[in-house]
């Protein structure tokens, strides 16, 4: 038995709460896997997982032994990066996980310099409005905005979005343009961005002169992925509240009209998200000093 790679196996079934997950990440036969970590439980003559056909638990043995091994694999993986770092620049592959319209207007078309600055390091982006189990699903990384308010994450903020109040020229025509945030509640329709995690409508958000003022009304339309919440206001369904980097071309071109200037949102706050208890590798390090160096003025391009 190679110990040190059932100690990892073992490791990730445990973080990934599933074989098959652990498998497909680590890129092994489930077979393969499942004999790592009974092999290794022989060795030790502990009962560490429990398994049934529905769900994999951690035995109080199992959790012991992922906690304490779980120093030593950090220390080996400091080690070697600190070797790399000294030696060659940084490669491998991270897994990144963004939302859409920020992936579409903000990251990718940044990407290239990036891939130009690292050709050794491979990106996989998972794009959605959905949040993801960085551990589960073995991500090293959230692009997100918003607070914060998971403290087994550590967030690095990345930049601030500019908000926008917006609807179509027809539409303004037939409704009118509202003078005031207030006005939004007689005889508008909204449109509202939903949030998938718990089905509830951001509410209309705005600022003037140090007073923050919120619209909580019934919407007509409700969309929970920012490219199609987008395209919801460009289809003359209704006022939106969005970021300006996805509004711009529209904004720029007059398919859509910005409203309510002087009652502008706070600027949104963007982070950069990753376990506490993952390793911050060479090339997620670089990857997230790249985002603080080029996105903040991505972010607020107009």
């Amino acid at each position: 038995m190679n110990q040190l790679m059932a100690i990892r196996a073992f490791a990730r079934v445990v973080e990934a709460g599933s074989f098959t997950k652990a498998a497909d990440s680590l890129d092994m036969p489930n077979a393969t896997l499942s004999k790592m970590v009974q092999e290794l439980e022989a060795h030790l003559g502990v009962r560490l997982l429990q398994r049934t056909t529905r769900r994999v638990t951690v035995t109080p043995e199992g959790q012991h032994y992922y906690e304490k091994t779980g120093l030593i694999l950090r220390d080996l993986e400091d080690i070697d990066t600190s070797f790399n770092i000294a030696r060659s620049k940084p490669r491998g592959h991270l897994r990144i996980d963004i939302g859409s319209s920020t992936a579409s207007d903000v990251l990718i078309p940044l990407l290239p310099d990036f891939m130009a600055r690292y050709p050794d390091i491979r990106i996989d982006l998972g794009v959605s409005d959905r949040s993801a189990d960085l551990i589960s699903d073995n991500i090293d990384c959230v692009i997100r905005g918003g607070a914060l308010d998971n403290s087994s994450l550590i967030g690095r903020q990345i930049g601030l979005a500019e908000m926008v109040t917006c609807a179509t020229p027809a539409y303004l025509k037939q409704y009118g343009v509202p003078a005031y945030p207030e006005e939004l509640k007689n005889g508008h329709k909204l449109v509202s961005y939903v949030v998938s995690l718990n089905g509830r409508a951001m509410p209309f958000r705005f600022l003037c002169d140090g007073e923050k003022t919120e619209i909580k009304t019934e919407h007509r339309v409700g969309v929970n992925e920012s490219n199609a919440h987008l395209a919801a206001g460009l289809a003359g369904l209704g006022i939106i509240q969005t970021f300006r980097y996805a509004a711009s071309p529209a904004l720029k071109d007059g398919t859509l009209v910005e409203i309510l200037k002087k009652w502008r949102p706070a600027p949104y706050p963007f982070h950069v998200v990753y376990p506490h208890n993952r390793h911050l590798t060479h090339r997620l390090r670089v990857f997230i000093d790249w985002l603080v160096e080029t996105l903040p003025q991505r972010l607020n391009s107009a």
